[in-house]
Order: C-alpha cells, then structure tokens, then sequence
C-alpha cells in the first residue's frame, strides 16, 4: 500500500472512532409499568437509561404481592433534585408500580393445616380432609425468593370436638413474622361419593357422563364410591344432583319385562332346545324369574340371559343303586 493511501485510510479509521465517540447516549425515558422486588423504588426502576443515579432510591414500594401507580408530576419532581434531566415522558400520566410477593391464600394453608393432621393424628389422607376456619382466612404475602412450605410451630386437636389450634412460621420469611399466622377451626373427615349430574329419571340406564364425584363425611353412612361400578345400572326412583348413591337408589337394568314373549332355552349337555314363553316377571341380567311356557302351560323357573331370553338348564339326576349284593 502506498504511503498515499495508508494516510487516506488511517484518516477514515480516526474520523469513524470519532463518529463513534460522539454517538448520543439514549434519552431517559419512563416505563409504563414496572415489577419490583425490594420495599423502596428506584429511580432506574421507573426510568430507562438512568446512568449514575439508578440506584437511588426515590419512593417507598407498594406491600407485597400489591400494586399501585405513581403520577407522572410526581416522578419528574423527585427525580430533579438528582440532576436528570431532558426525561422523555412518553406521554404517560402515571406508572404503573408492582411489588413482587408470594402469595400464600387459603387454599394452601387449609392444605398443610390438613397434611399436619393427617401426619400427627392419623385422620386419613390430607385431601379427604376438609378444613373449616373458625374466621375469614387472609392471604398471606411473603418475599418472592421465599421457598418451602408453612412450617408448624404449635397444633392441637380435639378428637370429640374434631377443633384444631395451629400456628405455622416460615424461618426465611421477615415479613411472615409481621402478619397473623395462628389458625383455629374444625375439620370432616370425607370419603368421595358418586352422585348424578343432573336429574335422571327413574329407569334410566347411568353412563358415565350422567355421574360425578362428592366429599362427603365420612360418618354419613355408606354411600356408593365406585363410579365405574354405577355405570349401566339404572335408577329405581328420580335421582337429584348433589345427593349421594346409595345401593337402594340403583339397580341392574331390566332387559325382561312382566308379559313380555320371551324365548325359553333348554340346555343340557349335548342337548340345546328352545320355545316360546310367556315371562310372569319382570328380571335384570342374571335375575331368576317365573315364565309360561307356551306348549305345556307350565310355569318354570329360568335365568335372564339377554333381552327377551331366558334359559333353564337341565337338572340331571344320578340314580345310585344302594341295593347289597347278595352273599352266594
């Protein structure tokens, strides 16, 4: 390369770093929302491109797990005192400010209120346990990098009253030790019942999209718990939602009807004959019924073996001659 032409690009590479050099830095500018995680605000939480004064903090931060909003005026005012000046506002009047939190509801302290007296007291599996606080029962909030369960400082129960007395603690948690942790109630033992969906009327034929599952209490007596064991049985009365089966709610379907014609097989071994009856009772698969038969006009016994058939197996009779042989 001639001398020249090193001089020319050598002047290309020093007007370029300095193009580089006096490239502006972003405006500031302000967010419509932010998260954050500590108990105070930051003027680089609320401003983008803060430079030196990010990490001075500027407002108190909403509670845990709550959300507020900051009015744009008041954002400028508190921001000017640190020299930042030039702050695009993007044409907000507010920002939106959310403080970051572990939420525990009720649901999960009725939860390890129920494991803890599932463990100590043998009342069975946790989630057959249903828990009633003597109170309205609070969120609880703690710090988000917070993990773990409730842990149980003190608990008490009443097996006559079936009454707890509970207080729980969270040893990583500050903010736990500011709120009410201390829990009292009662609690049921429940079993899952079946149960209709919907009215059914008498005689219907249950599938599987008729039934549902209830908690129940356990002390309420033997309610039906086998869903698969329901379904193709039919109701022996109107069934209502929200009530337990019971066994005299439901029956095996009658395929036979009281008068119905019948066909009647006869079988024993080697041997299968079939006639014409008349049935004189109404019967479910399996069920023993009384049907005429039409040639001899006699009534016999037979089992219901599918719809309007029945079957009356051949009773054999073994002769045994018990005579003694004779001394010659």
């Amino acid at each position: 390369m001639t001398r020249p032409m090193i001089a020319i690009f050598t002047f290309v590479l020093a007007l370029g770093g300095t193009a580089a050099a006096q490239t502006p830095a972003p405006p500031p500018a302000l967010r419509a929302s932010v998260t954050v995680t500590s108990d105070v605000v930051r003027i680089g939480d609320l401003v983008e491109n803060a430079g030196p004064v990010a990490d001075v903090p500027i407002f108190r931060a909403p509670d845990l797990g709550t959300t507020g909003a900051v009015a744009t005026d008041r954002i400028v005012d508190a921001i000017r005192p640190h020299q930042l000046i030039d702050i695009d506002t993007r044409g907000l009047a507010q920002v939106i400010v959310m403080r970051a939190g572990r939420a525990i509801d009720a649901q999960e302290i009725s939860g390890r209120i129920a494991q803890a007296l599932a463990g100590q007291y043998g009342l069975g599996e946790p989630h057959n346990i249903q828990v009633n606080f003597d109170h309205d029962v609070h969120t609880l909030e703690v710090e988000p990098n917070v993990t773990g369960d409730l842990q149980v400082l003190a608990l008490s129960y009443d097996p006559r009253t079936a009454h707890f007395d509970v207080t729980f603690d969270l040893p990583s948690s500050m903010e736990l030790h500011r709120q009410a942790t201390r829990y009292t109630g009662s609690v049921i033992e429940t079993i899952d019942t079946v149960a209709v969906e919907h009215p059914v009327e008498r005689g219907e034929v249950l599938k599987a999209s008729d039934l549902t599952i209830l908690k129940r209490p356990k002390a309420e007596g033997a309610a039906l718990t086998d869903i698969d064991a329901v379904v193709g049985l039919s109701a022996k009365h109107e069934l209502h939602p929200g009530q337990p089966l019971h066994s005299a709610d439901v029956a095996k379907p009658e395929i036979v009807q009281r008068n119905d014609n019948v066909t009647i097989v006869y079988q024993a071994p080697g041997v299968m004959l079939t006639l014409r009856g008349l049935a004189q009772d109404a019967g479910a698969l399996g069920d023993t019924i009384g049907v005429l038969n039409s040639e001899s006009k006699r009534v016999v016994q037979a089992v219901v073996s599918g719809p309007d058939r029945v079957m009356v197996k051949a009773v054999i009779t073994r002769v045994v001659d018990n005579a003694q042989e004779r001394p010659e």
